[in-house]
């Protein structure tokens, strides 16, 4: 027999309360990225009472993706992200009304999600250029935005913090947006906060899912472990859910 969403959320509804649930409920969320940060805010989000959500990812799972993401087994190799991503969350709650979009935000997609429908808004996408416009058209709506920086070339997620996007220290990621940006001479409407980790660690390998002539080349990706991007997700989906608690009063952006 099929738990009632009541009984699923027993524990989640002793603490955040009857109206907080009802808050989680009813808010409308869209989340760009589900790799190894995305994939498990998407699963905080829907554990937690979330029950709009859609989720947006162009990329299958690949085999390097297995150490990491939420979704990522040898069973699920070659299959779409969204897909899969969404069919896993429907069996936490049947409930949920998920959307997957196999798609890529870019400049010249970005039209087609209709962001001013959305209470909130979750970038966890890595491409630069792509995050970038995210952030320009996400600060323009009247969502809430957050944003992940990177979580990779990191061992210890002790050290992940939240601040503003302006505020960001000690993260790559974070100071090459903020120059992009600048130098664009585009800034986001509003400012919005972000996940970052301070901690920079070197590659001690060599990226062996690459062609053996690209190896040594500067194209190679970060190594990364799930013990980070894990908790830079978790941590994600917690500002949605404090977001929540602390607009009880308000209505909600529509």
């Amino acid at each position: 027999m099929t738990p009632s969403p009541k009984e699923i959320f027993n524990r989640a509804e002793l603490l955040l309360g009857a109206d907080g649930m009802e808050r989680l409920a009813s808010v409308r969320v869209i989340l760009f990225g589900v790799g190894g940060v995305g994939s498990w805010c998407a699963e905080g989000l829907i554990r937690s009472g979330v029950t709009h959500l859609t989720l947006v990812d162009a990329d299958c799972v690949a085999p390097s993706n297995i150490n990491r993401q939420r979704m990522a087994t040898a069973r699920t190799v070659g299959c779409s992200k969204v897909e899969v991503l969404r069919d896993m969350l429907l069996e936490i709650n049947p409930s949920a009304e998920i959307t997957a979009l196999e798609a890529r935000f870019t400049d010249a997609t970005a039209d087609s999600f209709a962001l001013e429908t959305y209470d909130y808004i979750i970038d966890a996408i890595d491409a630069l250029k792509d995050k970038a416009a995210l952030i320009l058209r996400a600060a323009a709506t009247p969502a809430t935005f957050f944003s992940s920086m990177g979580a990779a070339c990191k061992i210890d997620p002790t050290r992940i913090r939240v601040a503003s996007f302006w505020e960001v220290r000690g993260c790559p990621l974070g100071a090459m947006l903020r120059k992009k940006l600048r130098k664009a001479g585009t800034l986001p409407a509003k400012d919005f906060l972000c996940v970052y980790d301070e901690e920079l660690l070197e590659n001690r390998g060599i990226d062996t899912a690459l062609p053996e002539e690209l190896k040594f080349e500067k194209k190679a990706h970060n190594g990364s472990l799930v013990t980070v991007t894990a908790p830079f997700g978790f941590t994600l989906a917690s500002l949605v859910i404090q977001d929540c608690l602390q607009s009880l009063q308000s209505p909600l952006i529509r």
